[in-house]
């Protein structure tokens, strides 16, 4: 039985190492978080995506994921996608955390049992990404992934307890993140590839 769908969003990438193409390195770190999400447990995998950037989409889904086009790349467009193909439970996350632990997705889809919407900060500021019950709430504004914050998101709530803080992660978003990346730590192969 599936339980929730999990989105990886194919938002824009400003950044890349040195000497390597944009488009190439966007597209490693999306195909390592497809592939980390796909096998988990219960769970319907999609991939949000601009029109621009559904031949990325094919390219990197499985046979079971759904791909999602949305008029923007956004958590919320992300969000109310999975609503119109019949979830009640969905997350998202952005593209460009390919090393992301799959107990994370859990620990951000856990707290929908008792709260309205969960999100999760990325390091160094913005969103790693973000869970809500479907369909969406009213009150829930628009989440920015580089500046949003669980503040942003429960301002508008009813109740500040309806939006959860979820455990975030870093995502790849300048030199400094690849620090963060640790090599033995299972997955992330393609961005691993173009980094050695």
């Amino acid at each position: 039985m599936t339980v929730a769908a999990v989105v990886a969003l194919l938002a824009p990438v400003a950044w890349s190492p040195p000497g390597t193409d944009l488009d190439s390195w966007r597209a490693a770190m999306a195909e390592d978080l497809v592939d980390l999400l796909t096998p988990l447990p219960r769970v319907q995998t999609a991939i949000a995506a601009v029109a621009a950037d559904l031949p990325l989409a094919a390219k990197i889904a499985w046979p079971t994921t759904r791909i999602y086009e949305v008029e923007a790349p956004t958590i919320r467009a992300a969000l109310a996608a999975a609503a119109a193909d019949g979830h009640d439970k969905a997350a998202v996350v952005l593209a460009d955390a390919p090393d992301l632990p799959s107990m994370l997705i859990g620990k951000l889809l856990r707290p929908l049992s008792t709260r309205a919407v969960a999100i999760a900060p990325a390091h160094d500021g913005g969103l790693l990404g973000a869970a809500a019950r479907l369909p969406l709430p009213e009150w829930l504004p628009e989440l920015d992934a580089e500046t949003g914050d669980v503040v942003t998101a429960r301002r508008p709530a009813p109740e500040p307890t309806l939006v959860a803080a979820a455990p975030g992660w870093h995502r790849l978003r300048g030199p400094s993140d690849l620090r963060r990346l640790d090599p033995a730590l299972d997955g992330w192969e393609a961005t691993r590839a173009i980094l050695t």
